[in-house]
């Protein structure tokens, strides 16, 4: 328990901030989402647009800090990836 007033000042800041962050990874996870959706309907145009729409906002992510650098870098080459191999059969 935190007893100066410095360390409740920062326990409140904390608290704020945990809030920010979590509202940023579960946005940034839908986002994911949808683009993992659209993967799996086929459809290679609402893919796409999924992925254009997730990408930055996972770098924005990765800005803020909610997810390393280089893990959002991977998330994105790895949705990009998927999303070309379904719009690959169909073209």
């Amino acid at each position: 328990m935190a007893n100066t007033t410095s360390a409740k000042k920062m326990t409140r800041k904390i608290v704020k901030r945990t809030a920010v962050n979590k509202a940023r990874r579960s946005r940034m996870r839908t986002f994911i989402r949808k683009v993992e959706e659209a993967i799996a309907s086929g459809d290679a145009s609402a893919a796409q647009a999924a992925l254009k729409a997730a990408e930055p906002v996972i770098v924005r992510a990765a800005q803020k800090g909610i997810v390393h650098k280089n893990a959002a870098s991977r998330k994105v080459s790895r949705l990009a990836h998927r999303v070309k191999a379904v719009a690959a059969p169909a073209s």
